[in-house]
Parts: structure tokens; sequence; C-alpha cells
């Protein structure tokens, strides 16, 4: 025989302030945890969609980075051969050459300074991104010292506004637009023309090469010449693939780091539970008593404590869940680890996560109220009513 479920759930709301502060607690834990999961998820979001599906990505074999990489002016002319390429109604291939460098900014309001990718664009650079679009000003002048800012950029660093100047290879620079990236990476980074940033910093060849492909056959085609070819030192990956694997040091410490701190706390927060739940023991001892002596045998008194130690955690789950919501309109920024560069990504909850935190939630309630749920249960029904 079963005892109702609202006689558990009635029993939390019996003892209002211990379920309130132990609930609060354990919300906590779930705040923290569900921040840390958000924070990867945005991390991964921001990086996987600046890359196009449609685009491939050449940079030197054995480069994790564009910064790190070199492909020379020849080998950037064999690539943008390639017949796997789109080409535009005029003939011309869909690629862009580019020059990838890192430059020190200060931050606005203070005098941190922090490492912001300058990209130098080919003539199809906005062709091959169209999640970028121009938000502010114009587009600079091919040949010209002008630049561009993604809009964290712009917001965040000294010198990155329309009509502001900055100084790097050796020249001044007028910002004359901001682009908004899409909540991409690109929304971190500086363009500009990439002949003009080759000469700044004294390059003789290119980062990389982005092309625009037709289909999965043409990747394949492009990947067979890259190997094949000796003259080609290079090494071909899907666009989203290359970002995929630029978030994967940050996110690996953010996921050891979120999982180590959700560990310690939670700690903390199952004592809670275990303490509450023995409280609750305690103060019905009489009413288990009864409950045993009408009938009920020890597996529903046992059912019945893990029952309210995990509607406690639901609830907990639940109220952390729904704080940490309100992280998504927060903007964080950080130094990717693979990059080097300033990285500003926004906090993400997806449905998974909060899944996750709420079954999270429950297991630290079940863990907390399974020792007070087994002395219910073991209680004699002769001791219980004496008490």
């Amino acid at each position: 025989m079963a005892i109702p479920v609202y006689y558990s759930i009635r029993n939390l709301g019996a003892r209002k302030l211990t379920t309130l502060l132990t609930a609060g607690g354990m919300a906590l834990v779930v705040f923290v945890f569900t921040a840390m999961q958000m924070l990867d998820a945005g991390l991964k979001k921001t990086l996987v969609q600046t890359g196009s599906p449609d685009n491939v990505l050449v940079i030197r074999k054995g480069s994790e980075t564009e910064v790190q990489s070199g492909v020379s002016r020849q080998q950037a002319a064999i690539i943008e051969s390639q017949p796997g390429i789109v080409r535009r109604a005029d003939g011309l291939p869909i690629v862009s050459k580019e020059t990838v460098v890192l430059i020190n900014l200060v931050k606005r309001g203070s005098a941190k300074p922090s490492n912001v990718v300058i990209r130098g664009i080919g003539e199809q650079g906005f062709a091959l991104r169209p999640q970028v679009q121009l938000t502010a000003g114009r587009m600079f002048a091919p040949g010209t010292s002008e630049i561009m800012a993604g809009a964290s950029v712009a917001r965040q660093f000294n010198g990155a506004g329309i009509g502001e100047t900055l100084r790097f290879g050796q020249r001044e620079w007028t910002v004359v637009g901001v682009f908004d990236g899409g909540g991409t990476g690109f929304d971190s980074e500086i363009w500009g023309d990439v002949e003009q940033l080759m000469q700044a910093f004294r390059r003789t060849g290119y980062s990389s090469v982005i092309a625009k492909l037709g289909s999965d056959e043409d990747l394949e085609r492009i990947n067979g010449t890259v190997e094949n070819d000796p003259r080609l030192t290079l090494q071909a990956k899907r666009e989203t693939v290359f970002y995929a694997e630029q978030s994967k040091a940050l996110s690996d410490f953010l996921s050891i780091f979120g999982t180590a701190l959700s560990v310690i706390f939670s700690i903390g927060a199952v004592i809670g539970a275990t303490i509450t739940m023995y409280s609750s023991v305690a103060n019905r001892v009489t009413e288990i008593g009864t409950l045993r002596a009408l009938g009920f045998g020890r597996a529903a008194i046992l059912a019945t404590f893990l029952l309210e130690a995990l509607a406690l955690g639901l609830v907990s789950g639940i109220a952390g869940v729904a704080l940490a919501s309100l992280m998504q309109s927060v903007s964080f920024s950080t130094t990717n680890f693979q990059s080097f560069a300033e990285l500003a990504f926004n906090f993400t909850l997806t449905p998974e996560i909060a899944v996750k935190a709420v079954l999270f939630a429950c297991v630290m309630g079940m863990v907390g109220g399974f020792l007070p749920s087994v002395r219910a249960a073991r209680m004699k029904i002769v001791d219980a009513l004496r008490a």
C-alpha cells in the first residue's frame, strides 16, 4: 500500500523556513552548474557559427591557428585555381586570401591590454561571410589604411570606434565602419585590406585561403590536391570544423573547472538536504508510527521520504535554472587559449543544459535524503508511537 504523493509535497510546506534555506542553497549550486554549462555552450556556439559549412579553409600543415600559419602567394594561386571552387557570374573564384595577426589594444575605461585579431581580407571576404553585416559607417577602401571593427571590439577597446584611429604596423589606421558578426567570433576582430596589412607587418605570404565550395565532393577533391601536390605543404578543413577545434582548449577548461566547482558546492548542498530531511524525520516520529500502525510498510515510508527529497531537489533545480537563464543577456569576454586573442561570447541556455541541471538537483536531493529516509523506514512501530 502506497502513501499518496500529496502527503510528501504537503510536508515540504510544513517547514517553510528550513525548506526555503535548503532549497536556496541547492538552487545556488544549480545556478553555478548551469552558468558554467552555458558559458561552454556559448563559446562553442560563437566559434562554430563563425565558420560556414560551405567554405573550406586552407592553412599550413601542422598549424592549429591562422596566426601560426603561412601560405605563399604561389600556393594560394594553386588553391584559387581548383575546379571545385564556386565562381561568380564573371568567372572569378569566390576566394579570400587573408592574413591574420595579433595586436595589443587597451580596453576602454581601464589600462588593461588584450590581444585582438587583425584580419586582412580579400575582395570576396564579405561574400564568404553572409552572417557579417555592416551596421555603421562604410566598408574600408582597398589600398588604403582604413579598417573596420567588429561590434565587440568597437565597444570594448580604445580607438576602435568610428572616426577613431589605431596605431599598429608602424601606421595610423582609421576606423571607418563597424560590422556585426551575428554573435560569431568575427565580432572580436578588426578587418582591413589584406595587401595593406601584409605591407604594414612585412608579410610576404598569407595566413590562410578561404574558398566557397559547391559540394562535399569538391571538399574531397581539394583535400586530395592538397595531400598529393608536393608544392602544397598545406591542410584543408571545412571552416566549421576548423572553428570548432579552436574552442577545444577553452571549452575543456570550462568543463573541468565547472564540474570541479559544482562538485565542491554540491557537497555542502547535499549536507544541507540531509540535515533538512533528518529534521523532518525527527519531527514526524509519531506520525511515522501511526502510518506503520495503519498498515503502510517500510517500503512505503522509504518511498515517501525519498519522494519528498526528490521534490526538494526538483524545486531547487527549476529555481536555479530560472536564475541562470537571466545570464543570457550578459556578454562574457576572455582570452581564447587556442589563439591567445580576446573573444566575446554570450551565456547560452539550451534545453539539454536545463534538463541536465534539473537532474543534477534531483540527484543532490535524493542523495541528501537517502539516509534520513532509511532511518524513517527502519523505525519500529512501538518505539515510534511511544515517542
